[in-house]
């Protein structure tokens, strides 16, 4: 009965990492669209915008390219690919932290650094366990892999049927997707200080520096914030108290 239970409970546990990992794939699939079109918008062509979107799939660097893209034509291209090079230092960071979990092997480690990206990491992190976590990465990653591809080229393809993205409001779909991911977290005031220094290093520095540069401020901020955990000590102190 005992060894039955915990496969149960084993078996349930990783139906809940699909489910997770499949809910998060298909919700930030969705805004793919929002890419597609706003790529053909920018100047891109379909066959460029689903290129793009295959070889550097990171979200935040591909939406920073065709900003920068978008506004400066032709001869602002360096610093389109500036800019989403600095985003996408952040998957640096990913890949360090993943690396225990996905394991060792060659063609493994290759396959994964195709889809070590916001999202598969913040599933694979909050798992119980390193196996959970493995489980959780590969689904979402390699689901969002595949959904948006398939929604970008839906994306540039309905572009010119759409007309301008932004009169739809796509050009808000990847902040809004990102808040959705990153809310669920904020259950403790350490948590939210962290988010909201973040946020208005970000605001304040996006109208004087270029395009990626306020992002790796604010991750530096966030860094330090969360590093020295001043609000998590009182509230651990807090919690303390009241126990005893």
């Amino acid at each position: 009965m005992r060894s039955m239970k915990r496969t149960d409970v084993g078996a349930g546990t990783r139906a809940e990492v699909w489910r997770e990992g499949l809910g998060v794939a298909i919700a930030t699939s969705a805004y793919g669209i929002s890419f597609g079109a706003l790529a053909v918008a920018s100047g891109l062509d379909v066959w460029q915008t689903c290129v793009l979107s295959l070889l550097m799939f990171t979200g935040g660097s591909q939406f920073a390219f065709i900003g920068v893209l978008g506004s400066g034509g032709v001869g602002a291209l360096p610093s389109a690919v500036a800019s989403a090079a600095l985003l996408g230092v952040r998957n640096v960071a990913y890949g360090m932290r993943m690396s225990p979990i996905i394991g060792h092997g060659f063609w493994r480690r290759t396959a994964a650094a195709q889809v070590t990206i916001d999202e598969s990491t913040a599933v694979a992190i909050s798992q119980e366990s390193p196996a959970l976590g493995r489980l959780g990465f590969w689904i979402t990653g390699v689901g969002i892999l595949i959904g948006w591809n398939l929604t970008t080229l839906a994306g540039a393809l309905l572009g010119d049927v759409l007309g301008d993205p932004k009169a739809w409001g796509l050009d808000a779909a990847a902040a809004a997707a990102f808040l959705a991911l990153l809310w669920p977290r904020l259950k403790q005031r350490q948590a939210i200080a962290v988010g909201v220094a973040a946020a208005v290093v970000a605001a304040m520095l996006t109208p004087v520096l270029m395009p990626g540069l306020p992002v790796l401020v604010a991750a530096v901020v966030a860094i330090v914030v969360g590093w020295f955990n001043w609000l998590g000590r009182t509230q651990a102190r807090s919690t303390e108290g009241a126990s005893l």
